[in-house]
């Protein structure tokens, strides 16, 4: 049997919630607000790694560090 590295949960407002949903190496949750999708991607391989697209044309994915450098710099900068 294959070894559980993440788990995932997706909760909403209307107290739905999906809770400790195994993964070995990735993991996603979709979101989709009109004719838009959101998607954000966990991926646990070697390092790990994290995508954020919007639509097809939008797309971040590096570290989970370079992730929090960006959203840090994004902070300081307001």
């Amino acid at each position: 049997m294959s070894e559980i590295r993440m788990t995932g949960e997706i909760r909403t407002d209307y107290d739905c919630e999906a809770t400790g949903m195994p993964a070995e190496r990735w993991g996603e949750a979709v979101f989709k607000v009109g004719e838009h999708e959101i998607v954000l991607e966990v991926s646990v391989e070697k390092d790990t790694i994290v995508a954020i697209m919007v639509d097809e044309d939008a797309v971040w994915k590096g570290t989970l560090s370079g992730l929090k450098q960006l959203l840090q710099k994004e902070i300081k900068g307001k």
